[in-house]
């Protein structure tokens, strides 16, 4: 009787004994459409890998339904001809490294859903066998093209030189500064030469440079006209033409 349980004992436990091949992949993959997205799936197993193990890849849409294997490897890889995932699936496993992965070349927002990796490789058939992942594909976010920087470089960097180029000018054309004497100076009080509005022999005319144009005040232009306006006066000549007073004598 003893004998006999053993035996039952043994055969109950004999599919766990080999039951000991395990599938692991991400529980949850995030990428960006136009990505390209590796398909995590590695497993572990008591039985070296031979010819009979095989890899099968299912995919069950967001929107719900039954999943659909669209590849499988046995011995080489037989990626989908047609269908949704036809040329853009890559074998990228090694079953001697415990690996089946594969790429997912080109994520569109219709691949969101979950992905299932199923390993065989007899006689470990038994416990977790596959593995589940879901891929999680957002609209890729706006670049900022080349144009866009041209035009926000140009709105900076055009009022910023033209600010310098003034401060430039500035720092090496400083205003001079008037005499308040010369400023308010009596009509008298003028040079030789001044009365009829010319410059003496041999003096130099200086012309108006492009730092005195642009530094004139609205004040010194405003004085220059009325000064440019105003009539020549000589009092000297006008006292010369003017009769000459009697001259008396005391007897």
């Amino acid at each position: 009787m003893r004998r006999v349980i053993i035996a039952l004992i043994v055969v109950l436990l004999a599919p766990s004994l080999v039951s000991s091949i395990t599938v692991s992949s991400p529980a949850e993959i995030h990428a960006s459409k136009g990505d390209i997205v590796t398909l995590s799936c590695t497993f572990t197993s008591t039985s070296r890998p031979t010819s009979k193990m095989t890899v099968d890849w299912s995919y069950r849409p967001q929107t719900g339904g039954p999943p659909q294997t669209f590849f499988h490897f046995s011995s080489r890889a037989f990626p989908p001809n047609d269908g949704q995932f036809a040329g853009r699936i890559r074998w990228q496993g090694s079953p001697a490294r415990g690996e089946a992965s594969i790429m997912l070349i080109n994520a569109t927002l219709n691949d969101n859903g979950t992905y299932t990796c199923s390993v065989r490789n007899p006689p470990d058939v038994h416990g977790s066998p596959t593995s589940h992942t879901v891929l999680t594909v957002t609209p890729k976010p706006p670049s900022i093209r080349f144009s866009d920087i041209a035009v926000l470089l140009a709105f900076v960097l055009i009022p910023s030189g033209v600010i310098t180029l003034i401060l430039i000018g500035r720092m090496f054309c400083p205003k001079r500064e008037h005499n308040q004497s010369k400023a308010y100076r009596s009509p008298i009080e003028v040079t030789e030469g001044e009365e009829y509005g010319i410059h003496p022999p041999g003096a130099k005319v200086k012309r108006a440079t492009c730092c005195d144009l642009y530094l004139m005040d609205s004040e010194d232009e405003e004085e220059y006209y009325n000064l440019k306006k105003r009539p020549p006066t000589d009092e000297g000549y006008a006292e010369s033409q003017s009769p000459p007073s009697p001259v008396s004598f005391d007897l």
